[in-house]
């Protein structure tokens, strides 16, 4: 299976993903967190730094969860903003 390349407003958007978890984890450790999440402390690591991107929806349900994070807050500071086209999801060209 070949991954599609991310466009440059994906991987903006799992940068800003990653630091709002990153946010969110505070004083705790990376592997506490992951351990109560049940994912790797590597597959948060990716998250947190944006190189994870798109992570699964579960791996996402269980970091919130573990965070207590709602994830209409994860979804809300990530999606397009209003001058994003969103067909396209990368930023509209203007005029």
């Amino acid at each position: 299976m070949v991954r599609t390349p991310l466009t440059p407003w994906e991987r903006e958007r799992g940068e800003r993903f990653g630091a709002l978890l990153r946010q969110a984890r505070g004083d705790r450790s990376m592997v506490e967190v992951a351990a109560a999440a049940g994912v790797s402390a590597e597959t948060l690591r990716k998250i947190e730094t944006g190189r994870a991107p798109t992570p699964a929806f579960f791996t996402v349900a269980a970091l919130a969860a573990t965070l207590q994070v709602s994830l209409d807050v994860l979804a809300a500071a990530c999606a397009p903003s209003p001058d994003t086209d969103a067909t396209r999801a990368e930023p509209a060209l203007s005029a």
